[in-house]
């Protein structure tokens, strides 16, 4: 009997190492206007912390549980961390590199210089000495390290310096070594100097501020070197399988925990020579598994706040969100959504549409009932402000907040308690269940009719990210959805099973998972009897094994596949014998691509849907996620039509393949097709056309 192949797989974690080294690409490309280009180092800094302190802690959960425990998983977490540290220090070598040899080059071309101590002049270094005493001074907190007696806590994701000292006039004596605080929690990190130069703007970094005057801390020690370095802290809170006791109460105090977890991550110069790391390891009771080398600063999200000195020239053009009118403008916004439904396309139109859909609810005398499902919530929410003031203007208001929302906890916990006073009926998490879903529903009494109205969305009612992540939502009043929706909500408030099966929408735990199944296997049948048969699939991530075995199921079927992945992608395309007809591209650019948009060619008669799922185990198992279909033709075309422009793209997207090398994609097409500007401006002719027309 012949020996079966083993499916094609790639880790979750090491294909997310790909993703972001795709966001590295963005950091490397010339043609990106400089500033973006260190906006892009700050955001795969921010995405490896969160890595970090996530998924690599939850491998080194499982090296703790024992070999017995270990033999039952499907990979050996010690060798998917080693994996991990190989990818991670090959990249950062990678990112030293761009710093260092082009951004640094770059900014000075443009007027703009870090400098460190050895280039400052006599005026400079009064000014930083001046500034260190005047704003640094109580935030640094100098420690000297005594082995086996003094062992000084490291915070989470603080930065430290290191210092190799030798006590003064005994060159031959024992090293003595020290750490102290940089204070990036307390000051900015990039400070302005003075400069000579009228053309030139010259900063330094916090970290290079506190090297330099750090001796005044140890007046009897001479400094031989100092070295940056970082600890990042396990962030999990390890409640999503709690089913018992008070959600809340637990979170809350796993909130307070989060900051001192065990170590997922210690961040060391490379610089830095082998006998003073080996001091930091046991000072810190750290081995080769925590450590990873970077460069010479740590804590790159700080870029985030690069000084821009109103060089917009360095920045992106401008995209302002147009305008949809069709909403924005109505008299009546529920009037306009009776009579069609809406897609909106963020972030390239406005979210205004999405706030007004909110704020006429709330002082409309028509309407009775406001729900809304809460996963992640604005600092300041114009749509939170709409609820509150719907319960004053008489109406009731229910909001489900998912208070297990990764590092939104404690954001949407005090929402959930600011609507609770305001008089909002706040429901909050299921234990070992989150609520992902992106539904809101309004409900009207119009003489003796009622009538609903439903926005589902694949994006968080977010007014912030919604000017970044790219994202479709649907306003409707079509019978076949809003009773469906109701009958969501009818669940995260009773938990009550619905007595009757979802028909239109795709729920997760009700019928998600196997209607996803039940079409891939349609379109492997209408393959099998010799017709076309197509899927594109556009997602964050897949994932799920059982999807993947489907997909080359159908494949091997001769289903032809397209996926347009952003980020992890465990399936590998243009394997021989499981995905010769899947092709597979991801789409790093400006804008974050977060819609979900699932299409089957269903032998000419096509279903569209839009979702808030990912094909993902934790999405289709462990959530309650919404698909819901495009039935009107002329919106589905428009999805279809901007799938196809993503398709299509020849300059920000990358190929996905076995070797995770991220090659641009190259088409035929002579001019080149950039996705999203080019879907921007075609949404701005369309308002143009609709203007003059």
């Amino acid at each position: 009997m012949a020996e079966e192949k083993k499916m094609p797989f790639i880790h979750r974690d090491i294909s997310w190492l790909s993703f972001n080294h795709r966001v590295l690409q963005e950091a490397e490309d010339p043609s990106v206007p400089l500033f973006e280009r260190i906006k892009f180092l700050a955001i795969y800094s921010s995405n490896l912390d969160e890595f970090f302190r996530v998924r690599v802690a939850h491998h080194r959960n499982l090296m703790r549980v024992g070999k017995k425990t270990q033999k039952k998983l499907e990979f050996s977490p010690k060798q998917i961390i080693k994996g991990i540290l190989r990818i991670v220090n090959r990249q950062q070598k990678k990112f030293s590199d761009i710093f260092e040899n082009q951004i640094i080059p770059d900014l000075r071309k443009n007027g703009i210089r870090i400098l460190r101590r050895l280039d400052l002049n006599e005026e400079q270094k009064h000014f930083v000495e001046e500034y260190f005493n005047d704003n640094l001074l109580p935030f640094v907190q100098p420690v000297l390290l005594v082995n086996g007696m003094v062992n000084p806590f490291l915070n989470n994701a603080e930065l430290y310096l290191t210092l190799h000292m030798k006590v003064k006039d005994k060159p031959k004596s024992d090293p003595v070594y020290a750490i102290v605080k940089v204070p990036s929690d307390y000051c900015p990190r990039f400070v302005e100097i003075p400069s000579n130069d009228d053309n030139t703007r010259d900063i330094m970094m916090l970290d290079d501020i506190v090297r330099h005057n750090v001796s005044i801390f140890f007046p009897g020690y001479d400094i031989q070197d100092t070295y940056s370095i970082k600890l990042t802290r396990d962030a999990e809170l390890y409640i999503d399988d709690e089913f018992q006791g008070d959600l809340i109460s637990k979170i809350k105090k796993s909130l307070n925990k989060r900051n001192v977890g065990p170590p997922s991550r210690f961040v060391y110069d490379r610089e830095m020579p082998n006998y003073l790391l080996d001091y930091l390891m046991g000072t810190f009771a750290l081995n080769n598994a925590d450590l990873i080398k970077e460069g010479r600063y740590h804590n790159n999200f700080d870029f985030f706040k690069f000084p821009s000195f109103e060089k917009d020239h360095l920045k992106n053009k401008p995209l302002p969100p147009l305008p949809y009118p069709e909403l924005e403008q109505a008299e009546d916004i529920f009037q306009a959504i009776s009579e069609k439904e809406h897609l909106i396309q963020v972030p390239y139109q406005s979210y205004n549409s999405v706030v007004r859909f909110f704020e006429q609810a709330a002082s409309d005398p028509l309407v009775t009932h406001i729900k809304i499902v809460q996963y992640r919530v604005a600092r300041r929410s114009k749509i939170m402000n709409a609820l509150m003031n719907a319960v004053n203007a008489g109406k009731q208001v229910m909001v489900f907040v998912e208070v297990k929302a990764r590092f939104d906890e404690e954001a949407n916990l005090k929402w959930g308690e600011k609507l609770e006073k305001a008089g909002v009926q706040v429901f909050y998490s299921f234990p070992g269940l989150k609520v992902h879903s992106k539904l809101a529903l309004i409900r009207r009494e119009k003489g003796q009719k009622s009538e609903l109205f439903t926005y589902l969305g694949t994006g968080n009612f977010h007014e912030g990210t919604a000017r970044v992540y790219s994202d479709l939502g649907l306003f409707t009043s079509d019978i076949r959805l809003t009773s469906e929706v109701a009958r969501v909500f009818n669940f995260l408030e009773t938990v009550k099973l619905p007595q009757t099966e979802f028909k239109h929408l795709l729920v997760g735990q009700f019928n998600l998972r196997s209607a996803l199944v039940q079409k891939i296997d349609r379109e492997i049948k209408i393959a099998k009897a010799g017709k076309p048969a197509a899927m594109i699939l556009k997602m964050n991530s897949l994932e799920d094994p059982e999807i993947i075995t489907k997909l080359y199921e159908a494949s091997n079927a001769g289903v032809q596949i397209d996926l347009i992945i952003r980020g992890i992608c465990c399936l590998v395309p243009q394997i021989k014998g499981f995905s010769e007809n899947i092709h597979a591209i991801s789409i790093v650019d400006r804008f974050l691509e977060h819609a979900r948009v699932f299409w089957f060619s269903n032998n000419d008669n096509e279903e569209l849907y839009l979702s808030s799922a990912d094909f993902m185990r934790r999405n289709l198992s462990y959530r309650i996620e919404t698909a819901f279909p495009i039935y009107d033709e002329n919106i589905r075309e428009e999805i279809k039509a901007f799938l196809q422009m993503q398709l299509k793209d020849n300059v920000k997207a990358r190929i996905l393949n076995k070797e995770r090398t991220n090659i641009y994609n190259a088409t035929k097409d002579d001019m080149p097709i950039r996705s999203q500007i080019d879907t921007y401006y075609k949404i701005l002719r369309k308002n143009d056309m609709k203007v003059k027309g």
